[in-house]
């Protein structure tokens, strides 16, 4: 089982805790904050965006566990790194959750383990449950975790009565849910007699060993002094933190196949004594007792040998070889049942089979009897059929001599017909001549006709463009002339325009010893109604004779305006 599928256990808990109705699915805004705080336990920088990111085409309905599950793998899962988190803290988030809604102890206080008890009762039956949702331990299962915590206790569980409560459940031969778990020992049944303190340090060492974690004593390497820390044993590592908590990690001890444990005798007023040896540096460490000293010892040497062949943990290890030797067992229970019901189906076919022979027999009398009256009546058919094939045999001489004439006659007429064939094939070959010569002129003719059809069609296109022309023609004409006319118009407004300068030049003149500056401007002025007038004088010249169709050039300077030219020179000599 590796990390993920631990996560995913304690997880699938808190999700159905927050499933409510029972409908497989949870609102988003509870998602939000299960990710918030499974972020925060597991140690791993908040994305407090990335749910509404990975479920943004959806509705604002509830998310299944399916639905959940690809954004848990991605932002979560994935991210995770293995001693970078408490995990109990992790399984205390998820207990929290769950428990809430669905365990439910005796509200008397009766109850056999106390609340804490009953999480670490919750963790030992997510290591030992099947990898199958939902999450049930298999009777086997059930029956190893009672007896460690019995054996804790140095008392002996009574299996027959394990077996009577398991076939007493409903779903008890199939395994057990952790409710249904915590309920059976919680009513006390198999733990009669035994006091609740007791129960608990029972529970807390069979926790500490299956975990493999606890504190012991170690020498340090510089100032040689002993510190009580806290060791977390991993196949490939022995990891100390400064509490239970691992907030602090102090160091690391990587375990190998060259690494060895060897007990030491007591000295520095430290008894229980043992090290671990590596290639580089060897360790001490005291225990508390003996005892603890001993699965010390042996845990560690079981992780150095599990190294070795590559395997995860000692009870995983264990675990997998129990589900082995369950599915060994169903195994052969299968093929005990098979190779009965094999025997049973031979036993059946041996049966049928000697049926079947009584009825082959009585078949083969019934047919013997049809076959010999079957050889009398073919014989009788044989002796009818001869004297039959006599008559026809003579029939067969008279008609053959009848169609030897016939076929006499028959080829003189084929012979008339294989004339008259010749000469329609010749006449044919002739008419095919002739066809080829009339599809040949008339395909000379339809030629003709397409070239004359294109021929009227491209005349009824110049026509068509000529009288478009026209249209174009007399519609210039016709802007021509209304665009002369607004000239005409504009020219006698530029004349009168023209005499109010000449006015006002006159008063300019008038004025033109009392201010200076008066002067000066009434020249811009009649210097740029010069220009005005040169301009109009010039454009006006232009647009009175427009080319029209068909015309020629005409001299401008022969027109209309000419009567300016005198009135011109003489602003010139007046301007002078």
């Amino acid at each position: 089982m590796d990390l993920r599928a631990e996560l995913l256990k304690s997880i699938w808990y808190a999700f159905t805790a927050l499933d409510v109705e029972k409908s497989g699915k949870v609102s988003k805004s509870q998602l939000k904050v299960l990710s918030h705080n499974l972020y925060t336990v597991l140690c791993i920088p908040h994305d407090p965006v990335a749910l509404e990111e990975h479920f943004r085409d959806d509705d604002d309905g509830p998310v299944s566990s399916q639905g959940y599950m690809p954004y848990l793998n991605k932002y979560i899962l994935d991210k995770v790194e293995e001693g970078a988190f408490v995990k109990e803290n992790f399984d205390e988030l998820c207990w929290t959750l769950t428990a809430k809604k669905n365990y439910k102890p005796d509200r008397n206080g009766n109850s056999v383990v106390s609340h804490q008890d009953a999480f670490k009762l919750w963790c030992l039956f997510n290591f030992l449950s099947e990898d199958k949702y939902p999450l049930v331990m298999v009777p086997d299962e059930v029956e190893y975790l009672l007896k460690k915590i019995c054996t804790a206790m140095n008392v002996e569980l009574n299996s027959c009565e394990l077996d009577d409560y398991l076939s007493q459940e409903p779903q008890g031969q199939g395994g057990l849910t952790v409710w249904q778990f915590l309920d059976m020992v919680n009513s006390g049944r198999f733990l009669r007699g035994i006091e609740q303190e007791a129960i608990s340090m029972a529970v807390e060492e069979v926790y500490q060993e299956v975990i493999e974690d606890g504190y012991l004593w170690k020498k340090g390497q510089l100032r040689r002094n002993w510190s009580e820390r806290w060791f977390m044993l991993k196949p490939s590592a022995l990891s100390y933190y400064m509490s239970e908590e691992r907030k602090e990690k102090k160091g690391s001890i990587a375990l190998d196949k060259h690494c060895c444990v060897e007990v030491l005798p007591d000295r520095d007023g430290k008894r229980c004594m043992f090290c671990v040896k590596t290639s580089s540096r060897t360790y001490e460490m005291s225990a508390s007792d003996t005892r603890q000293r001993q699965e010390w010892t042996l845990a560690i040497q079981t992780a150095i040998r599990l190294q070795a062949e590559g395997k995860k943990s000692l009870h995983k290890d264990l675990k997998q070889k129990r589900r082995e030797q369950r599915e060994q067992r169903e195994q052969r229970k299968a093929a005990k049942e098979e190779e009965t019901q094999r025997l049973k189906q031979l036993q059946e076919e041996k049966e049928r089979k000697l049926q079947e022979l009584e009825l082959l027999k009585e078949a083969q009398r019934q047919a013997e009897i049809l076959l010999q009256e079957e050889e009398q009546r073919r014989r009788q058919q044989h002796e009818e059929m001869q004297r039959t094939l006599e008559i026809q045999l003579r029939e067969a001489e008279q008609a053959r001599a009848s169609m030897q004439a016939e076929m006499v006659l028959k080829e003189a007429e084929a012979e008339r017909q294989r004339k008259r064939i010749v000469e329609l094939e010749d006449m044919q070959e002739r008419l095919q001549e002739a066809l080829q010569q009339e599809v040949k002129a008339r395909q000379d003719e339809e030629a003709v006709r397409y070239a004359q059809a294109r021929l009227l069609a491209e005349e009824e296109e110049k026509l068509k463009q000529l009288m478009k022309l026209k249209e174009e023609q007399e519609e210039y004409i016709i802007r021509t002339q209304r665009e002369k006319q607004v000239l005409k118009q504009e020219m006698e407004n530029k004349n009168k325009c023209l005499e109010e300068a000449q006015k006002q030049l006159e008063e300019v003149r008038v004025n033109r010893q009392r201010v200076d500056q008066d002067v000066m401007a009434a020249q811009r002025k009649l210097r740029q109604a010069s220009t005005n007038v040169k301009h109009w004088n010039v454009q006006m010249n232009r647009l009175m004779h427009p080319i029209g169709p068909g015309d020629k050039r005409t001299n401008v300077s022969g027109g209309v305006f000419t009567g300016y030219q005198p009135l011109l020179s003489r602003r010139d000599s007046s301007l002078k």
